[in-house]
């Protein structure tokens, strides 16, 4: 049996894919599969999203592009993040980003990626285009929290590349594409809100999506404390009557993290909360009764959503996502369709 296992919806993948595409009303969905697919796949993300509509896949390094190029030989694949292994996109068939002051490489296509706030990758201004040049873009920062920000990130990208319109102009992330009309342009590059994982750490179903992602484990032991013994280190968690607890065979090396300590997990379908420590390989959850070893744990899916989690650990689903390690020597990970 494994410790845990992950399951990717990929119809809701497909349903995430076609609602962006509404919401884009008429510019192009890129679909970003990096970091694995925020943790869902991105072999499997990809052709799917490919399927729904999407005109390109966008990674973060060449390395990803390369496997993303094995498994999907005719996809149009953007590499976003600098690279020196141009030699490697080329015959690779991979498009590149220039974000830095340096030379524009030829013969392969180029998207020239200009700072407008980010603060981060990007040129200062851009230059008069080569003809391999295909694509403009940037990158918002306050999508999710600033709409004044970014409309202001908008209107530079706007006026610096009027004078290009006949490139593919890209700037909307998400959370842009989603609730900011004037950030589509002609695509937008759309990650966590195709995976069904809300941009603003609320319900995805507010914004009409479906999460792709569960997490299942098990109860590996069941044991009674007594009052005033504990379970896990620190003794964070003390009983002060007899209390039962159930041990679940995950923990922060599989991507429940030591500050979800608190959370609540489904038991048999019950909401229950994570007590005491999280362990590297474990944690426990207190229980109102004496329940079988074996017994069902989902920590995230059938209505318990990544975003609760992220609240809990006081950060972002993205981070939640791609933090579940889903190497088979942890977890199985099986797709649905």
């Amino acid at each position: 049996m494994h410790r845990s296992e992950i399951t990717i919806d990929l119809g809701a993948v497909r349903h995430n894919a076609r609602r962006l595409l509404e919401a884009l009303a008429g510019a192009e969905l890129w679909a970003v599969v990096k970091a694995d697919g925020y943790g869902h796949g991105a072999v499997d993300v990809g052709r799917v999203a490919l399927e729904a509509g999407a005109s390109v896949l966008c990674v973060a390094a060449v390395e990803e592009g390369l496997a993303l190029r094995r498994a999907l030989p005719h996809a149009r694949i953007l590499v976003m993040g600098p690279t020196d292994d141009v030699a490697e996109a080329r015959e690779a068939r991979l498009e590149i980003t220039v974000a830095r002051g340096a030379e524009i490489p030829a013969d392969i296509p180029v998207h020239l990626k200009l700072d407008t706030g980010m603060g981060r990758w990007g040129l200062a201004e851009l230059p008069e285009p080569p003809a391999n040049v295909v694509g403009l873009m940037s990158h918002l920062a306050t999508s999710d929290s600033d709409r004044g920000f970014a409309e202001h990130q908008i209107e530079r990208f706007r006026l610096a590349t009027a004078p290009f319109s006949q490139l593919t102009r890209h700037l909307a992330n998400s959370a842009a594409a989603l609730r900011i009309s004037d950030a589509r342009f002609d695509a937008a590059r759309c990650g966590i809100a195709l995976y069904g994982i809300s941009p603003f750490n609320t319900d995805p179903a507010e914004d009409g999506l479906r999460p792709a992602l569960s997490w299942r484990s098990y109860l590996a032991q069941v044991k009674l404390l007594q009052a005033g013994e504990s379970t896990g280190y620190g003794r964070r968690f003390v009983a002060e009557t007899p209390t039962w607890i159930g041990v679940v065979p995950i923990g922060y090396a599989d991507g429940f993290r030591r500050d979800m300590t608190g959370a609540e997990v489904l038991v048999d379908g019950e909401p229950r909360r994570a007590v005491g420590t999280v362990s590297m390989d474990a944690f426990a959850v207190e229980l109102d009764r004496r329940l079988p070893a074996g017994t069902p744990v989902t920590i995230v899916g059938d209505g318990l959503l990544i975003e609760r989690h992220a609240a809990q650990a006081e950060t972002i689903g993205y981070e939640i996502a791609c933090g579940i390690n889903s190497s088979p020597e942890r977890s199985s990970r099986r797709t649905v369709d």
